[in-house]
């Protein structure tokens, strides 16, 4: 039996049927093929009511404290989503003119933008128009994939027709427009207006928006970052499609093509171009609470405490001295913080000399030796006690019993003055006021060790401090944040508030999540602050630190590790206290002078703007007692020994005696100068 036809047989047969039969079969043929691609595509569609719950992807935004915008975190897509009523009614009309005309009359499809796109594609011999509604191109954008296909288009096309029937024009253009792709990773209106413009999708002119809806067509092509003469044909096209589709008056749209817009390019650098360190800690701190899922993608809107003014201030002043001053005193890096000891709130940060090229933050994360910058928290134990700053000590050579290691393996060390020289008797003031070293270690004798680090550590140093003799000179290694805040004691009146760079985070849909709360702890009793304050006040007036003078009441330290490897100046008014300090990463030694000749004159030229809107006020006057003749009964100046009743090792309990010798530093690595 044959099963099956010939070829030529099945020629004879079809060559029997009539020519309208053979076109009405294919016909059929194609419906059919079309009908099951469609129920095809219809059983693996997505369900359009899915948009009910669907959350875009949008930018988390930071905030100056004066609202101005720091930057914007955000991954793949960089998208501000706003409601309708805040976009240009000049932009929805440009979008409409030149990607959907017919837009309010149609159902999803336009037969009839097919129709004309296909004859003007054909007569130019290449795409110049697209027959895709704005309902299409919404369901592409949020379904589909950007892959050119039969198949998609068809899908494409059912969502379209699915989306109209479910949501309202409105409603369709609003997703549309926060969707949409305009050039650099920025997705929506309000990005784009902000990266073209620096300003709100409601602020956009006619220009500007004829200009941002030309983008959408080419986003790379059209860009006037990349083709400025081919972004201003596109305008100018844009513009007459609003003429002729009646969204703009002729006259308008002339002047609208005539008038020069105003670019920021500067936007396009990568945010943070302003106060990056700062915008970097405060990342890390969103992370940690949020995790980079909400932080890239959730829409957050983060207010921080930075002020721009102070923080231009703050960049200038490190980046000239480091620029100019650097190459004679031979070192490279700076760091500046400036907090308000009031409300903790940090308002300037300069973590280095360069973000691009290095990112590790020399405010926040690098540990240093203070030097003489936290004699004032040894002498605050010594205020505590009941010592007064007429206290006499002696500046002599003297030679102190410490624990035995390989740096002092006979048990003593003979600590050095800045300059090598002595001044005999001397005031407490006249000592912290010179910087002085002998007197120093020899009031650490006095007070304690114990003491003088619990004094610190409820200050706000949390870095470990070594419990030797040269935590006098400052050789535990700190932050410039502990220093800066600690201080921030003395000008708040013994009240602590911690710092803090985040005053309040919202979500994207304005629920507060997070405010911070200003905790005041009284650690220090107000006249204790205010004696310390009347000292410090003298190594700006007269001391160590009179490069800084500002012309107002403000009180310093200075500060300088052994060997010059790092100088610090912390001083303060009572509404702001700045910590500034400059070294190089790999610890090469800088020119001793550094810590005189350059830390107080980088103070001087930040505070001198930062306080320029600030009324000059002065400090509370301290309550000290009568002057009287104090007799050192404690320390013998001949010997300079470990004086009767001080603390034996075995007794200090931060850290355990066994854990210090290694750690010990030797005479060479003490802080201790200025």
């Amino acid at each position: 039996m044959e099963y099956f036809l010939s070829r030529k047989t099945c020629y004879n047969l079809i060559m029997k049927i009539r020519p309208g039969r053979i076109i009405l079969i294919l016909f059929f043929i194609i419906i059919a093929a079309v009908s099951g691609a469609s129920l095809q595509i219809l059983q693996q569609l997505p369900d359009v009511q899915m948009i009910n719950s669907y959350v875009p992807s949008e930018s988390t935004i930071l905030y100056a404290a004066d609202d101005k915008i720091l930057a914007r975190f955000h991954q793949e897509e960089n998208r501000q989503v706003v409601p309708l009523s805040k976009i240009s009614p000049y932009f929805i009309k440009a979008v409409i003119a030149t990607e959907d005309p017919n837009f309010y009359n149609h159902r999803g499809l336009d037969f009839y933008g097919i129709a004309r796109a296909a004859i003007k594609n054909f007569a130019y011999g290449r795409v110049v128009e697209g027959g895709s509604t704005l309902t299409q191109q919404l369901a592409k954008n949020l379904f589909l994939t950007k892959k050119k296909a039969l198949t998609r288009k068809l899908a494409e096309a059912i969502l379209a027709v699915q989306m109209e029937r479910r949501y309202t024009k409105e409603e369709i253009l609003e997703m549309y427009l926060n969707q949409v792709y305009l050039g650099h990773n920025t997705y929506g209106i309000e990005s784009a207006a902000n990266l073209y413009f620096n300003k709100h999708a409601s602020e956009l002119t006619l220009a500007e928006s004829a200009m941002i809806a030309g983008i959408i067509r080419g986003p790379e092509l059209y860009s006037p970052y990349r083709n400025l003469k081919g972004a201003k044909l596109r305008q100018i096209d844009i513009l007459n499609k609003m003429i002729g589709h009646h969204l703009a008056d002729e006259k308008e749209a002339k002047l609208a093509a005539a008038v020069a817009l105003n670019f920021f390019p500067q936007n396009l650098k990568m945010r943070g171009e302003i106060a990056p360190y700062f915008i970097s800690h405060v990342l890390q701190e969103l992370t940690d609470l949020y995790g980079q899922e909400m932080v890239y993608h959730g829409g957050l809107r983060v207010y921080t405490t930075l002020d721009t003014s102070m923080q231009f201030a703050a960049e200038k002043a490190v980046s000239e001295f480091i620029k100019n001053e650097g190459p004679k005193y031979k070192f490279t890096q700076g760091a500046l913080l400036s907090i308000d000891p009031t409300t903790g709130y940090i308002r300037a940060m300069v973590g280095g000399a360069d973000f691009l090229e290095s990112k590790f933050n020399r405010a926040t994360q690098a540990k240093r030796q203070p030097g003489s910058s936290f004699k004032p928290f040894v002498y605050t134990a010594a205020i505590e006690q009941g010592l007064m700053p007429y206290t006499m000590l002696q500046d002599a050579p003297t030679t102190f019993k410490v624990w035995v290691n390989k740096w002092n393996p006979d048990g003593t060390w003979t600590p050095q003055n800045f300059d090598g020289k002595f001044q005999g008797a001397v005031t407490m003031r006249t000592a912290l006021e010179k910087s002085l070293n002998i007197p120093a270690v020899k009031l650490l004798e006095i007070v304690g060790i114990p003491n003088a680090i619990s004094v610190a550590q409820k200050m706000g140093i949390t870095s470990r401090l070594e419990p030797s003799l040269s935590l006098a000179l400052g050789a535990s290694e700190v932050t410039l944040l502990e220093m800066t805040s600690a201080y921030g004691v003395l000008a708040n009146q013994g009240i602590r508030v911690e710092p803090a760079a985040i005053v309040k985070i919202e979500s994207r849909d304005g629920v507060v999540l997070y405010q911070n709360k200003i905790v005041e702890r009284r650690v220090l009793d107000p006249n204790v602050a205010a004696i310390m304050v009347d000292m410090m006040r003298g190594v700006i007036s007269r001391g160590t630190g009179y490069r800084a003078n500002i012309g107002r009441p403000a009180a310093a330290k200075t500060g300088t590790s052994q060997d010059f490897k790092d100088a610090w100046f912390i001083g303060f008014v009572p509404q702001l206290v700045t910590g500034v300090w400059v070294g190089n990463d790999d610890n090469t030694p800088m020119k001793g002078v550094a810590e005189v000749g350059v830390c107080p004159r980088i103070w001087k030229a930040y505070n001198t703007t930062a306080l320029a809107k600030m009324s000059p006020l002065d400090f509370p006057r301290p309550l000290i007692p009568e002057e009287t003749v104090i007799q050192e009964n404690k320390v013998n100046a001949e010997d300079g020994g470990v004086p009767e009743g001080d603390l034996a090792p075995e007794d200090v309990s931060n850290p355990a005696p066994e854990n210090v010798p290694d750690g010990d530093p030797s005479p060479e690595e003490v802080g201790g100068g200025h």
